[in-house]
């Protein structure tokens, strides 16, 4: 049977090769005419390529009629290793990516700092200057994918700067920053999506806010690997099965698939983030600059949370707007859930704690917000804005 299997797969790989599967009785029909894509044959091809070169361990794997666990019953010596090629190449591309976002962190700070420039015009002359280098070639290919990484970052970024200036002083987005937005949505899965529905928010575009939140709800499944370069997690690895995709498919699509990095807000986009966010941007009581390390000096006064606890928590506050009473409990079970299940997989553990204690704030349980005001700076005694809200709930720290 396995015989005859493998046999089925590489006569349909050669017809994906050829782009041409012809009708078994009846001649010049082409069975992929107007069904599948060339783009979509390349990516079957290649998916059938390692299901065979890996030996059809894929069979055990097979949920439908429980298939894969009964063929483990047949072949109880066979074990189910995660495969060693997908596993390093989802490792290294998960590593380039944070090296990625290291890079846009790096350059953001720089430009936040300048008194020169100022962060609006400090992009603009780094897009400029990557455009020119990209159009003379005198960047490689690993050159030029970073380069076109922070174009678009940054060009997210300016689109949410423009925003909080004209949120700021009363004022209408302009179109050319609509346009902004929607060309710049897959810098991943997730966070430019999610800035934008905090924006609407901000604006008061409720219901706006709520599509985009149930978009980005629909994107975020199980295999999305989370990206962060501000705090490395003890033995960090991605997933089986975002691993396994990457090996299919390939660093572009990884990244609008299936990373989604966290959501950053800098001091110049704060009147487009939700006000508990402020406090991250003032995170520091008293000495506490003194104990950040030269890597969270770089990102500590802004705003930094996970994806998906934030959008948990932009549904709670849009949701409640809304007066879809349902739906807002059902994202604040989601953020205890976070909180008490998965907590250790997050990057900004101590953020998220204080999102959710904000949620049991506007339910009215002053007792419990505190509790989680204080379990986040357990947790995270130095620049936590939980030292703030405790003192905004006690009058003392």
């Amino acid at each position: 049977m396995l015989e005859c299997i493998v046999r089925c797969l590489h006569t349909i790989r050669e017809f994906l090769i050829q782009g041409e599967c012809p009708h078994y009785i009846v001649e010049n029909v082409d069975l992929f005419d107007k069904k599948l894509c060339r783009e979509c044959q390349v990516k079957l091809e290649k998916q059938i390529r390692v299901m065979i070169q890996d030996d059809m361990h894929v069979l055990f794997n097979l949920q439908i009629d429980d298939l894969g666990e009964r063929l483990m019953q047949l072949y109880p010596h066979v074990e189910r290793f995660p495969d060693q090629t997908s596993t390093i190449c989802g490792k290294l591309t998960l590593d380039m990516f944070k090296f990625y976002v290291f890079n846009f962190t790096q350059t953001c700070k720089h430009m936040c700092d300048s008194r020169d420039t100022g962060f609006y015009q400090g992009a603009i002359d780094v897009i400029n200057m990557l455009r020119f280098r990209q159009a003379n070639g005198t960047f490689s290919m690993y050159e030029s994918n970073s380069a076109q990484f922070l174009i678009t970052n940054l060009l997210s970024s300016l689109a949410s700067v423009a925003s909080s200036y004209c949120i700021q002083n009363g004022q209408a987005v302009p179109r050319e920053v609509w346009q902004l937005y929607s060309e710049t949505l897959d810098t991943d899965v997730a966070s430019s999506r999610l800035k934008l529905a905090s924006m609407l928010y901000c604006q008061g575009d409720l219901h706006r806010s709520a599509f985009v939140l149930n978009d980005v709800q629909q994107r975020l499944e199980n295999s999305v690997t989370s990206v962060c370069s501000c705090r490395k997690l003890q033995n960090e690895q991605p997933s089986e099965a975002f691993c396994e995709y990457e090996l299919r498919h390939g660093n572009p699509e990884t990244l609008t698939r299936k990373m989604a990095f966290c959501v950053r807000f800098m001091r110049e986009e704060m009147y487009c983030a939700p006000a508990i966010l402020w406090f991250e941007m003032y995170r520091s009581v008293g000495d506490d600059v003194a104990y950040r390390d030269s890597s969270e000096s770089v990102w500590m006064d802004w705003a930094e949370v996970d994806a998906r606890p934030f959008m948990l928590y932009m549904q709670y506050l849009t949701f409640g707007g809304l007066r879809e009473r349902q739906r807002q409990l059902q994202a604040r079970q989601g953020l205890w859930n976070i909180c008490t299940i998965t907590l250790e997989d997050i990057k900004h553990p101590e953020t998220v704690g204080n999102l959710l204690g904000h949620c049991e704030e506007m339910e009215g349980h002053m007792e419990i917000a505190l509790l989680l005001y204080n379990a986040s700076r357990n947790g995270v005694p130095r620049n936590n804005a939980a030292n703030l809200h405790i003192l905004r709930l006690t009058g003392f720290q």
